[in-house]
């Protein structure tokens, strides 16, 4: 989900209920909030490494000119991302410009050693897929990418085979698939059957749970980490739950926002590795970031959850 989605609906929240009920919902700076001191973390099966539970999305957020005034809010988001322990960036060339954005802040930041680069290839025929990814090199300013994913599923054999070659040769660390509607599942839940991956992206969330039926536990009996896309599902989530109460009983998972409890209840699923929601703004990136720590809801409160919002 973009922030611009994501950040409309907490603003319009936050207007709506207003006062001290708006700022438990959710808060508009965590400076001096209970960040958390380690954030939880999730091995990625094929190697032990591993990351952050929430990650970072970049999908239209990041897509901005060359101008300080538009760049200066995602710098600051990449800079409080590292403080507070952040390294998965999830990208793609059909993000507009937002790899020549993370490129340019993460260099002039330095940041790139502490971060872990994803991006996509999204086209047809080998040349045409070479010449893609040869472009994400160079606007990511690196020489090694940690993930390359076939967006989509498109032209997904050719693609494959070239960052699998690419991986041998050292300029890939890790390689992988992503779709974003339920309807690709069948052909993703194949592809995961057929292929040696490291890493499947897909849509998840608490409205939206036909991946855990199948294809989050394919993922972990194949030994593969799992990212998780669009996790507020789409800006209508937000606008569902304006200015309605969080559950005095979310305290007994930590919870102390709306974005904790979505983000929290897919945590609460194993087979997650990270969820990666986008956001341009510091504040939201702290909320979302806060549900890394703290407890996760068991499967009994995971359906208590699911019940609410269903309600509301």
């Amino acid at each position: 989900m973009s922030d611009q989605a994501q950040g409309v609906s907490r603003r319009g929240a936050v207007r709506l209920i207003g006062g001290a009920t708006a700022a438990a919902l959710f808060p508009l700076s965590m400076e001096a909030a209970d960040l958390p001191n380690e954030t939880r973390t999730r091995a990625i099966p094929a190697s032990g490494e591993k990351i952050p539970v929430i990650g970072l999305g970049t999908w239209q957020v990041f897509d901005l000119g060359d101008s300080s005034n538009q760049r200066e809010p995602i710098k600051e988001v990449l800079r409080r991302f590292v403080q507070l322990g952040g390294k998965m960036i999830d990208s793609s060339p059909m993000y507009g410009r937002a790899e020549t954005v993370i490129g340019d802040l993460t260099n002039e930041l330095q940041l790139r050693d502490r971060l872990f680069l994803a991006t996509k290839v999204w086209t047809t025929g080998k040349q045409a897929g070479i010449e893609s990814m040869e472009r994400s090199f160079q606007r990511l300013r690196i020489s090694r990418l940690d993930l390359i994913q076939v967006h989509n599923l498109v032209d997904v054999d050719t693609q494959l085979a070239t960052i699998r070659a690419w991986k041998e040769q050292g300029r890939v660390r890790y390689l992988g698939v992503t779709h974003y509607i339920d309807s690709a599942f069948p052909e993703v839940e194949k592809i995961v059957r057929r292929e040696k991956l490291d890493f499947l992206q897909i849509n998840y969330s608490i409205v939206d749970r036909a991946a855990e039926e199948r294809l989050l536990p394919l993922a972990r009996d194949h030994g593969l980490a799992t990212l998780i896309n669009r996790p507020f599902s789409s800006g209508d989530l937000f606008s569902r739950l304006r200015g309605k109460p969080l559950p005095d009983w979310a305290a007994e998972f930590d919870c102390k926002s709306w974005a904790q409890f979505l983000l929290k209840w897919i945590l609460g699923n194993e087979a997650v590795t990270s969820a990666i929601p986008a956001t341009g703004k510091v504040n939201h990136l702290e909320d979302n970031f806060a549900a890394g720590s703290g407890r996760l809801p068991d499967a009994k409160l995971r359906q208590r959850m699911v019940d609410y919002v269903a309600a509301l």
